[in-house]
Parts: structure tokens; C-alpha cells; sequence
């Protein structure tokens, strides 16, 4: 099977009559259809006893009424990191044209975007209550979001490497120790390497997605919001746009200002939205974001066209804070102004 691929008996969705049940029907063999994936981890056992691990496609359902469609791909095996589930969120009127594509979000830690069941401390993102305001206020492009759930490795996989590969040796040795000791060494390379060359492939074979430079963008918090950047710097030409909420600057501290003075793109072909809020974590983010935010500016980008930094007073390190303000990313990177 090659990687990333379905299992045969990916299930097809249908819609009997105008009742709104859904029906799966199976296509060469049986595929599980399943509620709810607990725990954060692609593997875990289902509480039925059955694998969730394979490789294939479900519909998960939630307490909730979802805005769009929310496809599943459990068990996403691939060459250069671990398996792990993977979310397609389709927008409402995905179904109705064949011909029509559509811009693409990646976003990290995709086990957190759109069910409280699978979050983290039971609240979720709300991706699809987000996109679907946006849209019906006629404020953003019609886009797919592509949530990648993390695994075990989730630091070593959001941490970016070259910062650390590109400065002085004495500068970062000790804290690339630390880094070792607590963590495991970086992979994030590997992990960017998953999605360039096994998942984006995938997405755009399987969904009627704008495959381009300018259709594709990358969204992420804390870490995510770190490996979000980084994806951006090393793939300039595959994404058009980063999202960075609540970004975990301390991780980077001492690397990241010289790795960006090299590797962020100047402007004129992509948009960059930072933020952060005063309490819990993010309280010791704005003397970071302020260096961040200087080299941004001599770049060329300005701010509120095709950069945007925003201070949340009060907001804390959550994902309750992210998902009062999740739009704000959204609506910057998919405006249809900014087309």
C-alpha cells in the first residue's frame, strides 16, 4: 500500500432524501465507521476493542451539530514519522459543483479543532463554527482545513531544527542538551518532510483542492505556532501564509531572531499573523514577539496588509482563548481581499 493511501472499503458518504441521515456505504469491502476517537494518540484502542489505527476513512459525529463536513482519516502511516489521525473538514457547499476547488488550511495539533471529545481538557477549536460565520458573512474564501493530530513526539516534531543547525555552536549547545535530555532530539525536518511530500499529495488527490502556492496556508499554536512558521521559512514557494497564535517563543530563545533574518521571505508574496495574550504562558511573550516583529518589518511586510501582530489583554495560554479568536487568523489569511 503506498503511504498515506486508504485501506480498500473507504466508506462514501450519502445523504438519504432530504431527512439529513447519513448513510455509509461501503465500497469494496466493509471499512469501520467510528463516533468517537478517544485519547490524543493514532492506535489507541477503540472502546468496542477494535484498532483505530488503520489507514482509511470515517465519519465521526459529535454532541454538536457540524457545520460542513468532517471526514476522518485514522492511522495516517507515512516514511518519516509516525502514524497518526488525520482531519478533513469540507465547507457547506462543497457538494454542490463537481469543478469548483478550493484553498486549503494545514493546521497542527488537529485533535483539538473540532471535537471537545478528543481535546485537550475537553474544549475544542471550533474550526467549523468559525469558518462557517466567516463564510456566511462573505468575509473569508471557502477553504478546506486539514487538521494533523500530534503524537507522543509532538515537541520534537514542532520544534524547529535549522535555527539551532544555523547558529554559533557555544550559543546553543547546552540547550540543545536540555532539549535532548527532556524531549528527544528535533524532528521537526522529518515531520515537515510528512506533510510537503505524503500528506499534501494525498489531500489533493482525494479532495477538489487549489493546489497552488497562493491557496495554501499553515495555522498552529504555541508550538504549533512555531512549526507553523517554520514551515513557511522552508517551504516559501508551497505556502502562501502562516497563522502563529500564542507562539512558544522561549523554545527558540537566543536561535530564532538569526535563523529569520536569513530565512523568512521578504514580502510581497505571502502574509504572516502573530499573536498573544497577557496571562498564564503567554504573559512571557512580548519581549519575544517584539524582536520577532522587528525583523518582520525590515523585511518589507507591513502591518495590517500583509502582516498582522495582535496583543489580546487578559487572553491566557489555552485553547479556550484560541478558539474566541481563532477567526482572526482565519479571516487575515483567507480574505478575499487578499486573493
Amino acid at each position: 500500500m503506498e503511504i498515506g493511501s486508504p485501506e480498500p472499503g473507504a466508506v462514501q458518504p450519502r445523504t438519504s432524501g432530504t431527512s439529513g441521515i447519513r448513510e455509509y456505504l461501503p465500497a469494496s469491502i466493509l471499512c469501520e465507521t467510528v463516533t468517537h476517537v478517544p485519547g490524543l494518540y493514532p492506535g489507541y484502542p477503540h472502546p468496542s476493542g477494535r484498532s483505530i489505527s488503520r489507514v482509511g476513512l470515517a465519519f465521526r459525529s459529535r454532541d454538536v451539530t457540524m457545520l460542513g463536513e468532517l471526514r476522518h482519516h485514522p492511522g495516517f502511516a507515512s516514511r518519516y514519522v509516525a502514524r497518526r489521525n488525520v482531519d478533513v473538514w469540507l465547507p457547506p457547499r462543497y457538494h454542490q459543483t463537481e469543478t469548483r476547488s478550493f484553498p486549503v488550511v494545514y493546521m497542527h495539533d488537529g485533535q483539538n479543532l473540532f471535537d471537545p471529545k478528543t481535546s485537550f481538557l475537553g474544549v475544542d477549536w471550533g474550526i467549523d463554527q468559525a469558518m462557517g460565520r466567516l463564510i456566511a458573512d462573505g468575509r473569508v474564501r471557502e477553504a478546506i482545513v486539514v487538521g494533523i493530530w500530534n503524537t507522543p513526539k509532538r515537541v520534537q516534531e514542532y520544534l524547529p531544527e535549522r535555527p539551532f543547525e544555523m547558529s554559533a555552536r557555544a550559543r546553543i549547545e547546552a540547550r540543545l542538551r536540555l532539549w535532548r535530555w527532556v524531549f528527544g532530539r528535533p524532528i521537526s525536518n522529518n515531520y515537515l518532510k510528512f506533510i510537503l511530500e505524503e500528506l499534501k499529495p494525498f489531500i489533493d488527490e482525494s479532495y477538489r483542492t487549489s493546489s497552488d502556492q497562493e491557496s495554501t496556508f499553515v495555522v498552529g499554536s504555541s508550538m504549533g505556532g512555531l512549526v507553523s512558521l517554520y514551515t513557511l521559512c522552508e517551504y516559501p514557494h508551497v505556502f502562501a501564509g502562516a497563522g502563529c497564535l500564542s507562539t512558544h517563543w522561549p523554545a527558540v530563545r537566543g536561535v530564532i531572531v538569526g535563523y529569520l533574518e536569513n530565512a523568512l521571505p521578504r514580502a510581497g508574496h505571502h502574509k504572516l499573523y502573530f499573536d498573544y495574550g497577557t496571562r498564564t504562558l503567554d504573559a512571557r511573550y512580548e519581549t519575544y514577539q517584539e524582536q520577532v516583529d522587528r525583523v518582520v518589518r525590515a523585511k518589507g511586510y507591513t502591518q495590517g496588509t500583509d502582516w498582522m501582530t495582535l496583543r489580546f489583554e487578559g487572553a491566557e495560554h489555552g485553547e479556550r482563548a484560541w478558539r474566541a479568536r481563532v477567526h482572526r487568523p482565519l479571516e487575515f489569511l483567507l480574505s478575499k481581499e487578499g486573493r
